[in-house]
């Protein structure tokens, strides 16, 4: 005999907020598979490459785990079944932990991530661009998108392996410099043709003109902002997430009592 009345009702509420769950794992599993393949994503400029894909499959698998959670209040509710709801109640909870250990990591270091982010993306222009595809392909993305050009500005290229130059010293003298250097065709402004950019591109070392045809913004303070605003909006996403996870957790017990009392007044 199926359950009537005010039951009914957290039964289908059940069912609704699992159809959500069922969403949320699948735009996770799909958001992974695009961090994995997109190289604009700002997180790969802060760790280390095989750290960032490491962290990358854990999402995935917590996307995947959302969907099995999703899977079985779904049809827990459905067939009201105890086994099922139990088995998603558990689920569930180990997901919420799971959430809210990694909130509380992101909180207790988030004064650390301007820093990373900072050496990261200079680290980057100064000894990694032109060497590492992976790391070349990622600067040259983000300087597109936010239309910056090294990691202060233009001038980070100057002493960069990209012009083959090694880090200045105290010892090095201005004159044993060449008289100028190259900036990435990533640095330059969108709306000139190829020719100015090629020329724009040699940057004479004594000059001291604000260039017009590159970007003259660095990037570093560009991706710090922009991590800022983003980790605001997942706090907020995160946050709402949570509650719902646990409205759903006092639900499925309701509803476990339920089907539990409905079981012994049939017998």
């Amino acid at each position: 005999m199926a359950i009537k009345g005010c039951c009914s009702v957290v039964k289908y509420l059940v069912v609704l907020v699992n159809l959500l769950f069922l969403v949320v794992g699948l735009l996770i599993v799909s958001l992974a598979i695009w961090m994995l393949s997109d190289p604009t994503f700002l997180i790969s400029m802060t760790q280390n490459e095989t750290h960032y894909t490491i962290g990358l499959y854990i999402f995935l698998a917590v996307g995947g785990l959302m969907l099995v959670v999703a899977f079985l209040g779904c049809c827990g509710a459905f067939k009201e079944s105890q086994w099922m709801l139990t088995s998603f109640f558990c689920c569930l909870l180990m997901v919420l932990v799971a959430e809210l250990a990694a909130g509380f990591w992101a909180f207790q270091n988030s004064t650390k991530l301007d820093d990373v982010v900072r050496s990261a993306v200079k680290d980057s222009v100064q000894t990694q661009y032109g060497v590492i595809p992976a790391r070349t392909a990622t600067l040259d993305a983000i300087q597109k998108h936010y239309q910056c050009c090294g990691a202060e500005g233009p001038n980070d290229w100057q002493s960069s392996a990209y012009n083959n130059v090694e880090r200045p010293t105290p010892s090095i003298e201005l004159g044993k410099l060449p008289i100028s250097y190259n900036v990435p065709e990533t640095c330059c402004s969108s709306h000139i043709s190829p020719e100015e950019c090629k020329a724009a591109r040699r940057i004479e070392y004594a000059t001291t003109a604000k260039p017009t045809k590159i970007f003259a913004d660095g990037c570093m303070e560009k991706l710090v902002d922009a991590i800022r605003k983003n980790m605001k909006t997942i706090s907020y996403v995160g946050a709402a997430i949570v509650c719902i996870e646990l409205l759903t957790l006092i639900l499925s017990l309701l509803l476990c009592c339920a089907i539990r009392r409905n079981e012994h007044y049939k017998h």
